[in-house]
């Protein structure tokens, strides 16, 4: 049997997005739900978060990137694909932990969209008061 070139596995995510990251080595390409990521991310926002960790671990042009993403918005799903991609590269070259760590790449952003509460008119935001 014929084994298949190596891959990395990684989910990512952020806010309400989830992001299956597989990484093979290869001439740099990123695939998001079957579409390149130039067509599914419009913003060069975005595709500067993709980026983002292969030029920290100087490794721009070596894997080819392909994901599953779905939930939130597209910033989300940016954030989500670019700490999907952290950890695979992570996985793909340990020694690069402190380079990723040091950017904060590796840590799962904790801010998420507050509750509404009852009573209010939103999560922090109150009915029009009316002294008199």
């Amino acid at each position: 049997m014929i084994m298949a070139a190596t891959r990395y596995f990684a989910t990512g995510k952020r806010k309400n997005a989830t992001a299956r990251v597989y990484l093979e080595p290869g001439e740099g390409k990123i695939l998001v739900n079957g579409r390149p990521s130039d067509e599914y991310f419009p913003r060069q926002a975005w595709k500067y978060l993709l980026i983002q960790p292969f030029q920290l671990t100087e490794t721009v042009g070596r894997y080819n990137a392909v994901a599953t993403v779905h939930g939130g918005g597209l910033t989300g799903q940016a954030g989500a694909l670019r700490h999907g991609i952290s950890k695979a590269l992570l996985e793909a070259i340990p020694q690069s932990r402190t380079a990723l760590k040091k950017e904060g790449l590796l840590t799962r952003d904790p801010r998420v969209k507050e509750r509404k509460k009852y009573g209010q008119k939103g999560a922090r935001k109150r009915f029009q008061y009316s002294k008199r």
